[in-house]
């Protein structure tokens, strides 16, 4: 295969520059100089495009198994190729819950026989997520799992969260969590002036800050890694700059939601807008956009959790949380290099090589290459028109989950052709 005419940008090499992509198997094999006798089965024409790394997804909900009526396995992973994603890790809050190893190979089966994006599944932390009795890790590791999590259940008690962290840095694992205080972050929308007028249960700062010192605490006892996803405030991101800066082993991500939303975006009780964590206020935008342009942040995310007609079609505290994510990642990372004025390569990093490394060790053989686009690297790519302008609109979305707070919003870019292994997965 060739892809000829492109600019080609390898965030994780800083390489930019106008030059033909050769592909031969499931691997790159040239850029730029490509040898005479190289003769193409298939020419993708990507004159005005950007050829990038296939897209690293770090926050997924893939509704299998069951939630079979939200969306099938089928429909996401097709949303994802069409987002221009070629990996994804999914959470372990399914029913039932990816806390055993004969669940995981399943859902690992499945997704490897639609032969779209690969799947990288997060382990339960804890047994059916209950937060009483530890999962059998080592398990869980083998059968595919690259780290372990509580998904949106916070766990409170933290006898149970020190015993994790012991269990998961004694073999070298991950364990990723949501910063969130059992009690305190119960309501539904973002504490403040808003939330209060429109008479709406709040989730204060704090609920993510004293989650936040706890999980510090803890891993300095431990020697844990820990990766802290969506985090949602401008405190929060204060706390991460000065964990990092102490030596902790600290990641993080933000979802493209609280990236480019405030919580005035709930309009009047727009139940599409109802969100885990909440959108909070333009100050706290703020200071994740900053937070992310700076490297404080590591990842930028979907959060793609799709929800049906009859839990989100409900008045706003009562609606199920939850947006469609995976078909509007590029564009928005791309809108976020254009609204604030930062590089393309890092808007690029955030969704490509940054999360790949996030995952370290538990991408195995395909440490290095996945998020890269290298001679000798993996053929997972895309073609993206920068140019391009669309709407997004319920029923154009690929997904099954057709609810997102950015329907009728007008984005710039579209991902053109997708492939995975060197083999084109998706084609606008």
């Amino acid at each position: 295969m060739l892809i000829q005419g492109g600019r080609v940008i390898d965030p994780a090499s800083a390489y930019d520059q106008k030059a033909d992509v050769a592909l031969a198997g499931n691997a790159v094999v040239a850029i730029g100089n490509i040898a005479s006798d190289f003769q193409p089965e298939l020419t993708i024409d990507a004159t005005d495009c950007l050829v990038l790394p296939g897209l690293v997804d770090l926050a997924v909900r893939l509704r299998e198994p069951g939630y079979e009526h939200a969306c099938m396995l089928e429909s996401e992973m097709s949303a994802a190729v069409a987002g221009g994603i070629t990996s994804l890790v999914c959470q372990p809050d399914t029913d039932p819950v990816l806390d055993e190893s004969g669940l995981v190979e399943m859902l690992r089966f499945r997704a490897e026989k639609l032969q779209q994006a690969r799947v990288y599944p997060l382990g339960a932390l804890t047994r059916n997520l209950q937060g009483t009795t530890l999962t059998e890790m080592v398990e869980l590791t083998e059968a595919g799992c690259v780290a372990f999590s509580q998904a949106e259940v916070a766990l409170s008690n933290t006898q149970i969260l020190q015993r994790a962290f012991q269990y998961a840095s004694s073999f070298g694992y991950a364990v990723w969590l949501r910063p969130q205080d059992a009690f305190l972050g119960q309501g539904v929308a973002a504490s403040g002036p808003l939330a209060t007028r429109m008479g709406l249960s709040g989730v204060p700062v704090m609920a993510e800050t004293i989650a936040m010192h706890t999980i510090f605490e803890l891993m300095r006892a431990t020697s844990a890694r820990v990766h802290l996803c969506r985090i949602s405030s401008a405190a929060g991101v204060e706390l991460v700059r000065q964990a990092k800066a102490q030596g902790l082993a600290l990641t993080c991500d933000v979802s493209i939601n609280s990236l480019h939303l405030t919580d005035t975006d709930m309009g009047y009780f727009d139940s599409r807008a109802r969100l885990n964590p909440p959108l909070r206020q333009q100050r706290d935008r703020d200071a994740l956009r900053a937070g992310l342009a700076d490297g404080t942040i590591d990842a930028l995310v979907s959060d793609h959790t799709p929800v049906d007609d009859d839990a989100k079609m409900l008045p706003f505290a009562e609606s199920e949380p939850g947006a469609t994510g995976l078909e509007l990642l590029l564009s928005l990372a791309y809108k976020w290099h254009l609204d604030s004025d930062v590089p393309l390569q890092r808007a690029l990093s955030v969704v490509t090589d940054g999360p790949a490394q996030l995952l370290g060790k538990a991408l195995g053989t395909r440490l290095g290459r996945t998020g890269h686009l290298a001679v000798g690297g993996l053929g997972d790519l895309c073609v993206f028109d920068p140019q391009a302008v669309w709407t997004v609109q319920a029923e154009t979305l690929v997904s099954q989950g057709k609810h997102t707070p950015f329907s009728g919003y007008e984005l710039p870019g579209r991902v053109r052709c997708t492939l995975v292994g060197g083999r084109v997965v998706y084609q606008a």
